[in-house]
């Protein structure tokens, strides 16, 4: 069996964090998402791979290169646009040859063992096999309807939420279905979609499974707060024990499953409660506090007497002493000045909201962040409020009460008065 990962899209949704990468290589849960996705198509017993790329294609190629180093063979097709996954998949025609296939969207993050069984509960003679997971709440997303154990339909996105089962992106079909994707029109978005495909193959007659998958393994990587889940799925799926191959000095305490690379540096004082990850390169403390679902990438350096909570920072960025970092992402090569605060919690605790292409978006979160691009840099004692996005490249100075978004390459300042008088 091959398998065909779609991995093309630029993530829009998710900007700032895909201005300067694609979504595919955002790090999450010790790793770009992507990785993970190629890890479990390996532990599938699966080797050959087609990545169908666009956006950013050479960061994706130069950082995969052919395989090799994750044990897969990779190859690369440009889709050449955004033009639907029914399009994408029609790419993989020759590649797959005869038999049974897997195809995976590239922004997913969920359990390692989810594509090993799908892969071996495939029956022979079925027509495919669909993820599909089990949310309290369907709104957002594509709903499938059962009759018994088997597909009956896919229906995109309806108007009324409740709960139910949706798509999950993870497909096992057979050639069959490139018949059909060749017939298939476009969708209202101007898209080949492969949903589409899949019920006009139901229609003549084709079976599909459904595998079910629970919500606390999965996550669909499409707005800047699924990060953080995706985070939480995979640390939760591969962190089952501590294990510390980095210095600590004295009066360190950890609890719970730790990730402690080569070469990082925990400094005496420094307080950690699993699951948390930190990379090589690096150095937190003293005295930190580093809460549980935090990755730290490669040389990062948390100062004296931060508090980091369920967040990721990425490559090289630099949390200055007494801040305090919750539920947020932080770009790579960002300096936050001491004193750095990132509300996450609303004053009248209802769910946090965030501007997404220009629409006002409910994340359903009570606690959430911020999120800041790439070399974005804060002055002392900046607050930034709860759902606030920071452009790469973006300067905010000292004093300053964020409540706004913030445009790439923009320099933020308080206006601030003094009134001197004598004493008396």
């Amino acid at each position: 069996m091959k398998a065909i990962v779609f991995a093309a899209g630029k993530g829009v949704r998710l900007e700032p964090l895909t201005l300067n990468r694609p979504k595919h290589l955002i790090p999450v849960g010790g790793a770009p998402l992507i990785e993970h996705t190629l890890r479990s198509i390996k532990s599938a017993g699966i080797e050959d791979v087609l990545m169908v790329v666009h956006y950013m294609k050479e960061a994706i190629a130069s950082h995969l290169g052919d395989g090799s180093c994750l044990g897969l063979s990779i190859e690369y097709l440009d889709q050449g646009g955004i033009f639907g996954t029914g399009d994408a998949l029609k790419l993989g025609e020759s590649f797959v040859g005869k038999g049974p296939f897997l195809v995976v969207y590239g922004d997913l993050a969920f359990h390692p063992r989810v594509l090993k069984e799908m892969v071996s509960s495939f029956k022979k003679g079925s027509s495919g096999m669909i993820a599909g997971v089990d949310l309290e709440d369907v709104k957002e997303y594509g709903v499938v309807e059962t009759r018994g154990a088997l597909l009956k339909r896919i229906l995109e996105k309806p108007q009324s939420g409740g709960a139910g089962t949706i798509n999950g992106g993870i497909y096992v079909l057979t050639p069959e279905i490139f018949e059909l994707a060749a017939k298939t029109p476009k969708s209202s978005r101007g898209e080949v979609e492969l949903t589409t495909t899949i019920n006009m193959a139901i229609e003549r007659g084709g079976t599909f499974d459904v595998y079910h998958i629970g919500s606390d393994e999965w996550a669909d990587v499409g707005r800047p707060w699924n990060v953080l889940e995706a985070n939480k799925v995979l640390l939760d799926a591969y962190l089952k024990e501590s294990r510390v191959d980095g210095p600590l000095e004295g009066n360190v305490h950890l609890h719970g499953n730790v990730y402690v690379e080569k070469g990082a540096q925990l400094l005496s004082g420094t307080y950690i409660e699993g699951p948390v990850w930190i990379s090589s390169g690096c150095k937190v403390g003293p005295n930190s506090y580093l809460r549980s679902y935090t990755y730290l990438c490669k040389g990062v350096r948390v100062g004296n007497a931060c508090e980091i909570k369920g967040s990721i920072l990425m490559e090289n960025s630099h949390v200055g002493h007494l801040s305090y970092i919750g539920d947020s992402v932080i770009g790579a090569n960002c300096n936050l000045g001491a004193g750095t605060i990132t509300a996450n919690l609303r004053f009248d605790e209802l769910p946090v909201k965030m501007s997404i292409r220009d629409e006002v978006v409910s994340s359903g979160r009570r606690k959430l962040g911020a999120f800041l691009g790439d070399d974005v840099k804060t002055g002392i004692n900046v607050s930034l409020f709860p759902g606030v996005k920071v452009g790469s490249g973006s300067w905010i100075g000292p004093h300053v009460p964020l409540s706004e978004d913030v445009p790439p390459q923009t320099l933020v300042t308080a206006k601030i008065e003094f009134r001197m008088s004598q004493r008396r």
